[in-house]
């Protein structure tokens, strides 16, 4: 790896991703519950970031390791630029919060109050709610002699309270764990108030303490190291081993404690001293602590508050085929058929699917992987029925999906109850490919019909995720399939496929050879949609690419490692990111010219060495002359986006776009106006 050429420090990149979801919640532009929704996310995002990527820069620290990332940063540098953008990120969320949604919520009937702004009237309300519903399951935790330092959960809420004995005037401090079984926002029974429970609880604290005198109360929340280290080379049951993970996860280090100013010392020094943090680990944060809780007020039923329902349609071919009494299989024997979700029903593609191979009784084998799922998932379900009804079933469930490892277990097991063979996937990989291979008896042979997806097989994120999928009845494609998923449950070298390009053995290759093909052509171009772009070897290429004149376009939702606009290096890259309503999900890569035509390919790969090279990914090729077209179009809306993108200069700053045409890639997704681009009345936004 050649280190000469600019990176821009992934952590960073990240942290200005959330920046831009931020930015949303801040626009005046954006129903303001959706606004509060978006305040959500962003505190979401922040507490995954620092679970996962600040817990281990900090395991980096602590183990003296002193190696520099691709962009020059030691992880003591890296923590010090976390922690300053972080700060900026805080100061903005206390505005955006406190100056702006909170009367923007009350002119509307909203109000989320403060207890001292309460009448008597709900100070008796809440007073009985709080004797009936709140003081019977809090446990006062004293520290003293006695009662050692009590465990702090991750991400849980508390009040530290020192008190002060009458008689001997010594003061002792006990912990208050805010109940996470209870509604955060307490609504009073206008049903348009709400009060913060730890206020309710603070208010009552002399009942937690009787005799003894309240000297203060701060809260405070604490997030822990919650990555998982699993060895699973060592594991000789993998499910074990992850549920074992699962319950030390609570146990993780402490990574930073949220905490309202003001606080007093001694309260600053005791829980420095005892959760074992470094100063630097305490963010002042204008409460109330963990914004997530705003979903509570999103939930409420404005919709005028709110973006305008959007219907996703059927698919034309499917729907021409339901309406015509054909099965999905009857048309996909002849067509490829591509969705876009979730402009395209998810239900009425990719579970319709499932369901049609579950009652079909030509339908011999159904193989799917599942990485992240719904808690409602009809597609379980017409697995179970499909493998009850006596057919070959096999899905290989990822348990090692960050954050879902404990719902994927526990359909794992359901599965397995019902007769379907789960397997948990390679060693040492994890599996992300998003991949349905269906077996068909027709005419005395075996017909193999596939799905390739670039998201999950999720209903719910179904919904706000936007992503493609390919069904395919090409008998190249459904070999492939096969192999894939022998290779995943059983034992099997393969490294070559015929159109499929697998990861770790063949993505970075492909694409670093379809790279090179555009670099050495005179109208070179390339458009390469994804969450994020990290990998080293593939950014020198894409430098290469644009040293030789050859035109790069990046759709990149997250993180972007890239520097665009340098002289001699990447004058000729351009890098645009989409944020708006719908989570930008899809990884789309195009590599051609309209003289040459379109190489395409869709799939589950990110260009990140951690997908390239640590899971099973797999992409597909788009060859089907009504599908390219599809993402032909696609992909001018997206570039031709100037309401929702935002563009990346070469100092690392972002820019949103404020165009003259007006063009709402969400919108003209929605109406259908994707090919009327051109003329893109359809497609002004609102």
């Amino acid at each position: 790896m050649d280190n000469e050429f600019p990176y821009f420090n992934r952590e960073l990149s990240w942290l200005a991703f959330n920046g831009r979801v931020l930015a949303i919640a801040g626009d005046a532009d954006t129903p303001l519950l959706e606004r509060v929704k978006f305040l959500a996310i962003h505190g979401s995002n922040l507490d995954e970031f620092f679970q996962v990527r600040v817990a281990g820069i900090k395991n980096q620290v602590a183990a003296g390791y002193g190696g520099l990332t691709v962009d020059g940063r030691s992880p003591t540098t890296q923590l010090t630029d976390i922690r300053t953008e972080v700060l900026d990120q805080y100061a903005q969320v206390e505005h955006i919060f406190h100056d702006e949604l909170v009367p923007a919520l009350r002119e509307v009937g909203i109000e989320i109050c403060n207890w001292t702004d309460l009448a008597e009237v709900d100070h008796r309300w809440l007073e009985d709610f709080y004797r009936d519903s709140v003081f019977p399951i809090l446990t006062p935790l004293a520290v003293d002699l006695a009662h050692p330092f009590p465990y702090i959960s991750n991400l849980s809420l508390n009040l530290a309270v020192f008190v002060r004995h009458p008689q001997t005037r010594g003061v002792q401090f006990a912990r208050v764990k805010v109940p996470p079984i209870l509604p955060r926002l307490v609504r009073l029974p206008d049903e348009r108030r709400f009060v913060p429970l730890e206020q309710v609880i603070a208010h009552h604290l002399d009942e937690l303490f009787p005799g003894m005198e309240v000297v203060t109360h701060t809260p405070f929340r604490v997030t822990r190291d919650a990555d998982m280290a699993l060895d699973d080379d060592q594991a000789d049951d993998l499910l074990e081993a992850i549920e074992s993970q699962l319950s030390q996860r609570r146990f993780g280090s402490t990574v930073r404690i949220e905490i309202e100013p003001g606080v007093d010392a001694a309260t600053l020094d005791l829980l420095q001293n005892e959760l074992q943090v470094h100063p630097k680990d305490f963010y002042e944060v204008r409460g109330p602590l963990g914004l997530a809780s705003l979903w509570d007020i999103y939930a409420l039923d404005h919709p005028a508050l709110k973006y305008p329902t959007h219907t996703p349609v059927t698919p034309p071919a499917f729907q021409k085929a339901k309406a015509a009494g054909r099965s999905m299989f009857n048309i996909l024997r002849t067509n490829d058929v591509l969705v876009h979700h979730p402009y395209e029903s998810f239900a009425a593609s990719v579970e319709d699917f499932i369901t049609a191979a579950s009652r079909d009784p030509l339908v011999k084998a159904i193989k799917m992987t599942l990485y992240r799922t719904s808690d409602d998932s009809s597609i379980m379900k017409s697995l179970i029925q499909a493998a009850e009804s006596g057919k070959q079933v096999v899905v290989l469930v990822e348990l090692k999906a960050r954050f879902d490892e404990q719902a994927n277990i526990e359909w794992a097991k359901t599965l397995e109850r019902a007769g379907v063979h789960v397997t948990y996937g390679l060693v040492g990989l994890k599996t992300h490919t998003k991949t349905t291979l269906i077996v068909r008896q027709e005419g005395g042979r075996m017909k193999r019909y596939g799905h390739i997806g670039t998201g999950n097989y999720n209903s719910k994120t179904a919904r706000i995720y936007e992503d493609f999928g390919l069904f395919t009845a090409d008998p190249d494609i459904g070999a492939d399939l096969t192999e894939l998923f022998n290779t995943l449950t059983g034992y099997s070298a393969r490294q070559n496929y015929r159109k499929l390009v697998v990861a770790p053995q063949g993505v970075r290759e492909s694409i670093l050879q379809l790279i090179d093909i555009e670099t050495s052509q005179p109208d070179g171009h390339i458009v390469m949609k994804m969450n994020s772009l990290v990998d080293p070897r593939i950014i020198e290429a894409l430098y290469g690419a644009s040293r030789s004149g050859t035109r790069v376009d990046l759709i990149i939702r997250g993180i972007c490692c890239l520097v665009p606009g340098v002289e001699g290096v990447s004058e000729n890259i351009s890098v645009r990111s989409i944020v708006g309503r719908y989570l930008e999900h899809s990884r789309v890569y195009r590599f051609g010219s309209p003289d040459r035509g379109f190489n395409y390919l869709i799939g589950s790969a990110d260009m990140m060495p951690r997908n390239l090279d640590g899971r099973v990914e797999a992409l597909v090729p788009v060859t089907a002359p009504h599908c390219v077209r599809r993402l032909n179009e696609s992909i001018d809306v997206y570039l031709s986006d100037d309401r929702l993108a935002w563009t990346l200069d070469q100092y690392g700053g972002w820019h949103r776009l404020d165009g003259p045409v007006g063009i709402n890639s969400h919108l003209a997704f929605e109406s259908g106006a994707a090919a009327s681009i051109l003329s893109p009345e359809a497609a002004l936004s609102s």
